[in-house]
This record gives structure tokens, sequence and C-alpha cells, in this order.
């Protein structure tokens, strides 16, 4: 029997991860049934550093955003082979950059939106075999509320874009995310009451979820369904069971509302039990960003929640 690491260098992992995408194999630890990836702007200098340490740091996936890998949009197979050489596949990519469209409340944009995101996850997302499309749904709100009209807007958008990924077996799934037209509890309701669940999916993040005045293991309950993908970012103590408004943007400037894993904002250990229990099968993504100076050094800050992962929540990579 080979451990881990030399099943990586044997080159067989590349065979076995980009030859069977669709196949879900149970983990070694507790039969974890769910894949695990590190969004990969943690490393911001280069995605081919990103991809480099997920797979020495033993990810199984990463997951980039789309302005780390533009120079490789028309070339994915040199992409596909730095993944190979890692040993790692590519859980998804996340829209945005200045080169895709991306309003979808807007009705003059909404046409060019959907048809730059069909294409990238017909020609890009789908020569990975991504199984989702993690999406924000920008542009980026200036208080106030969103209009039932900008909902329903949002909504037929993602039916129609949700129909055009899923014929290249890619599933939508848009991102509640903090300051977003995509935000708060009415506004994901609303949205999932007016989108078709055979084509509209969610990614379901722990720390935008809470700041936003939702408790997250109750949100993946009521919503399992509906959930592709899973992002673990902790937060703050204090807001634990928070009940909103949401943080300012000038707030997160001032003191960063994202913290390591056991900061205590989030009820980790109760989320993944509910994933445990109903098998998840998708992408579990530790969302962080490179840390800010007081907060240490990006490998500090990775082995941290890597040493989380598995002393607390018994997530061994």
């Amino acid at each position: 029997m080979m451990n881990r690491r030399e099943f990586l260098a044997s080159g067989l992992a590349a065979t076995v991860l980009h030859s069977a995408p669709g196949r879900v194999f149970a983990r070694p630890d507790s039969g974890r049934t769910f894949r695990v990836a590190h969004v990969g702007n943690i490393w911001p200098d280069s995605v081919e550093e990103a991809i480099r340490e997920c797979g020495r740091l033993g990810f199984e996936g990463i997951e980039p955003y789309m302005g780390s890998i533009v120079k490789y949009v028309d070339r994915p197979q040199a992409l596909a082979e730095l993944l190979d050489a890692a040993g790692i596949r590519m859980a998804t990519c996340s829209n945005g950059g200045a080169s895709m469209a991306d309003n979808f409340t807007d009705p003059s944009r909404v046409e060019e939106t959907i048809a730059a995101h069909a294409t990238f996850a017909r020609d890009f997302l789908a020569h990975f075999g991504c199984s989702h499309f993690k999406i924000n749904v920008g542009p980026q709100r200036e208080g106030g509320t969103i209009g039932d009209e900008q909902l329903r807007t949002m909504a037929k958008a993602l039916n129609e874009l949700g129909k055009r990924t899923a014929e290249a077996g890619v599933r939508l799934a848009p991102h509640p995310h903090l300051w977003s037209p995509f935000e708060r509890q009415e506004e994901v309701d609303r949205v999932l009451e007016l989108t078709d669940p055979r084509y509209v999916y969610l990614t379901a993040d722990t720390a935008h979820l809470t700041l936003a005045g939702m408790d997250p293991v109750k949100f993946l309950s009521e919503h399992y369904d509906r959930v592709a993908a899973i992002h673990f970012k902790d937060i703050p103590a204090k807001y634990r069971g928070y009940q909103g408004p949401s943080p300012t943007r000038e707030e997160h400037r001032q003191v960063g509302l994202y913290k390591r894993m056991g900061a205590g904002g989030v009820d980790f250990v109760a989320f993944t039990k509910i994933l445990r229990e109903k098998k998840f099968s998708g992408w579990v993504s530790l969302d962080y960003g490179r840390p800010r100076p007081e907060e240490g050094s990006v490998a500090d800050y990775v082995d941290h929640n890597v040493q989380y992962l598995n002393d607390v929540l018994d997530i061994r990579l």
C-alpha cells in the first residue's frame, strides 16, 4: 500500500484526478466524501506558486480567481499540466476580473454577462472536470436595499446561465457575499424562490452568511439540496449568532473581519457534522486571502488552518 506522498510521486495521482473527474472517493478520515481545496489568492504572487503550495500541503484542489489565470484561459492544457505535476485538481475558478462582464442586476448588461460566463464554463471549467462554477453577482452595492425588480432580473439571468452551464456539466453556484446585491437573508430566500433548483445552486460561505445575519449551520440544514460548494472562513467570536446589520467595508478596512479557523465566530464542528451526515460530495475550500501584516506570514496562517482541520475537525489532508 502506498501512502499519499508515494501515490503523488508515482504519477498515478494525475491520471486518476484528471481522467475521472466525476468520481468521489471516501477519504481515510472518518469516511469523508467531500474534497478539500484552498482558494489561490492567499499566495498572491502567482497562480503557479499557489498550485505548488496546495500540492505540497496536501490539499486536493485549488480555487483560483479569474484574474490570476487570465494567461491560461486560451490554453487550459498548460494549466492542467501544472495541476497534474502538483497532484491536485481545479475545484472551480471564480468569475470576475476586467475581462468578464459580471452584472446580473442591470437588464442592459445581463446578456453579455450570461454569454461571458457560459463561454468560460464551457471552454475552461469543463476542460478540468469542474463540477461547479462559483460566481459573485456584482457590482458591489452602495448601501440600501435591493429592489424586487433587481432580484427578479438576477434570478432570470441565473436561471438562463444555469441552463447553459448545465449543458457543459457544470453546476452554477452563486455566492451570497457581503456588500453585493446577493447578501442578506431576504435576498437569498427570494432568489432561491425565483430560480430553478435544477440549474441554480449556491456556494455557502460560513463567514459571509454569519456576517449577513444568518446562522450557517441552520442555513446548511435548510438549504442543503441547493448547496453545491462550501467556503470555510472564520470571523471574530463576537459575531457568533450575529443578527446584523452587516459590518461595513470601512469596518473591514480598519480591522479585518476574516480570521484564522478557531477564532470562534463559526461553529465549524456542527457545520462539518452535517456535511458528514449528509455525505456531502462537493468541494470545501478554505477561502482566505493574504493575511494582514499583523496576522503573521502566509505560511503560519495556512499551517494554523491545516492543523485546525486535522485536530479539531478530523479532516486530514
